[in-house]
């Protein structure tokens, strides 16, 4: 996930209900009934290998590092067909260099289809003397490992509850720079690719750091004076982000996930001019006008770690990672 323009703006993800002051209406979706389920429970060991490979065995994983990122692709690609989907491979090239986003499909082959997808690569500064090193390239186990280990854990747990409607879970690179918010992310080409084949999208969901939680007090930031008195001031919830377009899709989905366990679910619609609003793939399909949102733990107004060398495994939490997978898994089935 790419924010650290955003820091100059002084506004952040969570924090974007502030700005109705301005008169650019976001809204914090306030009185939102859950809708009670009992998901299958999520593994957190599960999860905490998943982060451990790809931040530790397939480190770095940033856009140059060919190698690293083709193991990466490999892994999840035996990780899905493990879990019976139907999976293929979404290949294309960016200055001459090859690179493949993984589909997996999962109920009927035909029909308006629920898409969830997170972003495999990390962030890396290639200007660094030296070579990779942690000092410059991140190892990525939040951003976005996290969101890769639940994306994983949702497709086991798929293939043994198959749902009613058409699901794809889409693994993509090219989410970091230098290709962030260019025709040349995984998710840009995803996205691109549904809209010339016609595809109906009832609902695209980002996965963009699930990981990080604190419950300390003073442990989630915002950018602007007063914040807490509508958001938490612990880093103890789960945020979902949308566009101003996409109110009734973030009413539905925040009352799935908060009904199926106790993570608290915060969530903010506000509009697209707002800087921060779209850092995520999900951006790619509200370019292509399919409705889309974001699932995140807010990235750096609550993990000191974001794209440092600290973003390590032992530093997530994999128990409330795993009750974001249930939710997700009750989105899926219910939505």
């Amino acid at each position: 996930m790419k924010i650290k323009q955003w820091q100059g703006w002084g506004l952040g993800v969570l924090g974007l209900v502030g700005v109705a002051a301005l008169g650019l209406g976001c809204l914090s979706q306030p009185f939102v009934q859950p809708r009670p389920s009992s998901p299958p429970p999520a593994d957190p060991e599960r999860l905490e290998a998943h982060v451990r490979r790809l931040a530790v065995d397939f480190y770095p994983r940033s856009f140059e590092q060919s190698l690293h990122l083709e193991q990466t692709a490999r892994y999840i690609e035996a990780e899905l067909r493990a879990s019976g989907a139907r999976v293929a491979l979404q290949e294309f090239s960016v200055e001459e260099s090859r690179y493949r986003n993984i589909v997996a499909r999962f109920g009927p082959r035909y029909g308006p289809r629920l898409v969830v997808g997170a972003h495999y690569d990390s962030h890396g500064d290639v200007a660094a003397a030296g070579g990779p090193s942690p000092a410059s390239h991140t190892p990525g186990a939040d951003d976005n490992a996290s969101g890769i280990a639940g994306l994983l854990e949702l497709a086991r747990l798929l293939g043994q509850h198959p749902p009613a409607q058409p699901v794809e879970l889409v693994a993509y690179v090219l989410e970091e720079p230098p290709h962030f918010r260019t025709g040349d992310m995984g998710s840009a080409r995803h996205a691109r690719a549904l809209r010339e084949a016609g595809q109906e999208v009832r609902l695209m969901l980002a996965l963009e750091m699930i990981g990080y939680f604190r419950d300390e007090p003073g442990s989630q930031t915002y950018p602007l004076p007063g914040m807490t008195a509508l958001y938490p001031d612990r880093g103890n919830y789960i945020a979902l982000v949308g566009r101003w377009g996409d109110f009734g899709a973030m009413r539905r989905a925040k009352a799935l996930l908060a009904g199926a366990g106790t993570l608290p679910v915060h969530s903010i619609n506000a509009p697209r001019l707002v800087p921060g609003v779209d850092f995520s793939d999900h951006q790619s399909y509200w370019n292509e006008d399919y409705p889309a949102l974001m699932l995140t733990d807010t990235a750096f107004y609550r993990n000191p770690h974001y794209h440092q060398a600290g973003d390590t495994p032992e530093t997530l939490d994999y128990r409330r990672m795993a009750q974001v997978v249930q939710g997700v898994f009750a989105l899926v089935h219910g939505y």
